[in-house]
């Protein structure tokens, strides 16, 4: 799964308050990518890959609800934010918003920063946008020759000690990458598949960087505006 921290149900304390924050985010984003287009994900690539995003995540009914939205008259415009940030023990932190209120966003996100010894530096140019699939059931050779048949551009393909596959792709080739293998592996459900930001260097931080980015992380979960955050710390 990889050692990269995202705004993700499995690494989310099992409190009702971030709970509550990966359902508020999931309807978000599902009622923004229904909005985007037709609110029905047999023609809305974008509604699709929101849902199945937060399939293992959330109740089916939330899923349903922020779909049932988007079809009536609400009328709410979320807008996307990124934020980045230098953290403790020279740490690199992106923060992405999903808010009907910008401004709150910034206000919020650069608090909980802050306050936690980090401050708002460019870091971006750390970090690579990839698409990345997880699932079981496959060699990393069968699954690589594929995808380059189909001409999807591959950036990586490994298999760790549980059988798990990690696919790492261009994000734009990441719907292509799940038709193949759902076609050539028969995976009916993904463990994980999604755009993300991945660091080009990871680094580890001392034990009193470590706790402050942990606090900072768990804050940082439970905002209603933040949608993924993203760090280049492998030892949290």
């Amino acid at each position: 799964m990889g050692r990269h921290f995202e705004v993700r149900a499995a690494a989310m304390a099992a409190s009702a308050k971030a709970k509550s924050a990966i359902y508020m985010r999931a309807s978000k984003e599902i009622y923004a990518a229904a909005k985007s287009g037709e609110p029905d994900p047999n023609s809305n690539l974008a509604l699709r890959s929101a849902i199945e995003k937060y399939r293992k995540s959330c109740p089916k009914d939330v899923i349903e609800r922020a779909i049932e939205k988007a079809k009536g008259g609400d009328t709410v415009a979320y807008i996307n934010g990124r934020y980045e940030f230098m953290g403790p023990g020279g740490s690199n932190i992106i923060v992405d918003t999903l808010t009907d209120n910008v401004n709150r966003a910034l206000v919020t996100v650069r608090t909980i920063v802050t306050r936690k010894g980090g401050k708002m530096a460019a870091v971006a140019y750390n970090f690579e946008p990839l698409g990345i699939i997880n699932f079981k059931g496959a060699t990393e050779e069968a699954v690589e020759e594929s995808l380059i048949l189909a001409d999807v551009d591959v950036k990586a393909v490994t298999v760790d000690e549980n059988g798990e596959v990690e696919v790492q792709v261009a994000p734009g080739d990441l719907e292509k990458a799940k038709e193949v293998l759902k076609t050539d592996f028969s995976v009916e459900e993904f463990d994980r598949a999604e755009t993300t930001m991945y660091p080009n260097e990871w680094i580890d931080v001392d034990d009193e960087a470590k706790a402050k980015l942990s606090a900072m992380l768990a804050e940082l979960d439970e905002s209603e505006d933040v949608q993924a955050v993203y760090t280049n710390v492998g030892n949290i």
